[in-house]
């Protein structure tokens, strides 16, 4: 069984290493200024992750099959969509999505 000063170590180890790897880049970047295409593609980041989460939460994977489409969650999705192309906010669309998960979680 492990020590407690190991394993202490190892979490104030984690969280360093978790806290320079958020830091470091803003450091390093202070003064700098990044190409306009540069800034341009990083704009796209937020939203391709929030697009990789959709899509790996709308498939679910069969075993020697094509994925199966939730189609309660395809369902969900429809007002978040909605949301996104009205308000195109980042914010606004992952609240939406959150709120008619949780309702439709509560009546069905």
């Amino acid at each position: 069984m492990p020590s407690t000063s190991y394993i202490l170590l190892t979490i104030i180890g984690c969280g360093l290493v978790t806290w320079l790897s958020r830091i470091i880049p803003f450091v390093l970047l202070k003064k700098a200024t990044l190409p306009k295409l540069f800034v341009e593609y990083l704009q796209f980041v937020p939203i391709v992750i929030m697009a990789a989460l959709w899509f790996d939460s709308l498939l679910e994977p069969q075993l020697g099959h094509l994925p199966q489409v939730k189609w309660s969650y395809v369902l969900v999705s429809l007002p978040t969509v909605l949301s996104a192309i009205i308000s195109k906010n980042l914010f606004v669309i992952v609240l939406v999505g959150i709120a008619s998960l949780a309702l439709f979680r509560l009546f069905f």
